[in-house]
């Protein structure tokens, strides 16, 4: 069976909630659904509009809830995920990843440190807006700095967690089996790389998992050249997370033609099944919440 994507429409997200939050640029946004709740909930990452302030804060986490049509979402009038006050996120908290469990709510996050290092750290609560952290989920490794980007899967007791890490100057995936949230962690083979003369030929970061197919799931990663133009692609891998069954050859979201930043960006961060139809929650050039409509088409 072959398999491939297209995108129907593209919308812009727009957010409602305090001057604090919407003087920010937004990016990261991840969205999930909950049971028996029309509503759709998300976390989204607000970083300071200049470049002084992000001198010394690269953002805090925000938490809202939108209505059934996941395009306008009311914010809460203070962030759920703050830097510090030390350690580890004293200068900001990104990224965040959703894991549901019948606790509550395990969120996953990259902490950055005094001197711009990325850590994946995580913070646990009975409610999205009532968390606690703990600390490092999975420490530096393989990489040179930057663990960040957390993907999870869980399946069978076994956590399978996707992320991005720094090596020889590139961005790149790789996977690790573990336990639990904290581990411990049993790391695997990157399960795809850059290709030389495509889009994605110098970075790449993960994005969400689609499972219209567990026995070849998808992700929506995101893959940039060495100008960092990011775009957005899909790759279809095995049930373990771990070969290639098939690549889209271009993007699927092409880098904005249009930037008025310092870089083109499109970069996705979640996805929602809406009975077969896919919502891919994105930022632009850093700033700006777009959600794309898509379609798989299957051969």
């Amino acid at each position: 069976m072959t398999i491939d994507f297209e995108v129907e429409r593209i919308d812009y997200v727009s957010l409602d909630g305090p001057d604090e939050l919407l003087s920010r640029n937004l990016m990261s946004p991840f969205v999930w659904t909950e049971k028996d709740d029309a509503r759709l909930h998300m976390l989204v990452r607000a970083v300071p509009p200049n470049m002084e302030e992000q001198k010394t804060e690269s953002g805090r986490i925000w938490y809202g809830r939108s209505g059934s049509d996941g395009l306008s979402f009311r914010m809460n009038d203070t962030p759920v995920i703050v830097p510090g006050p030390s350690g580890k996120d004293m200068r900001g908290c990104e990224d965040p990843t959703v894991v549901k469990t019948d606790d509550g709510y395990i969120v996953l996050y990259t902490g950055v440190d005094g001197g711009g290092t990325g850590h994946l750290l995580y913070a646990t609560g009975p409610r999205i807006d009532d968390l606690e952290k703990h600390g490092v989920a999975l420490a530096d490794s393989k990489s040179e700095n930057n663990v960040k980007e957390a993907t999870v899967l869980r399946s069978d007791g076994t956590w399978r967690l996707l992320y991005e890490y720094a090596h020889n100057g590139h961005s790149l995936v790789s996977l690790t089996y573990g336990d639990g949230v904290a581990g411990p962690w049993r790391e695997q083979p990157d399960p795809f790389g850059i290709r030389k003369g495509h889009w994605d030929s110098f970075h790449l970061s993960t994005g969400p998992l689609w499972l219209g197919n567990p026995e070849m799931p998808v992700m929506f990663y995101n893959g940039a050249d060495k100008n960092t133009d990011w775009g957005i692609g899909w790759v279809a891998l095995s049930p373990d997370l771990c070969r290639v069954v098939a690549r889209s050859d271009k993007p699927l979201i092409a880098p904005p033609s249009d930037v008025t930043g310092q870089k083109d960006i499109a970069f996705a961060a979640s996805l929602v099944d809406n009975e077969g139809t896919l919502w891919l929650y994105y930022s632009r050039n850093d700033r700006e919440l777009r959600r794309a409509t898509i379609r798989p088409l299957k051969g």
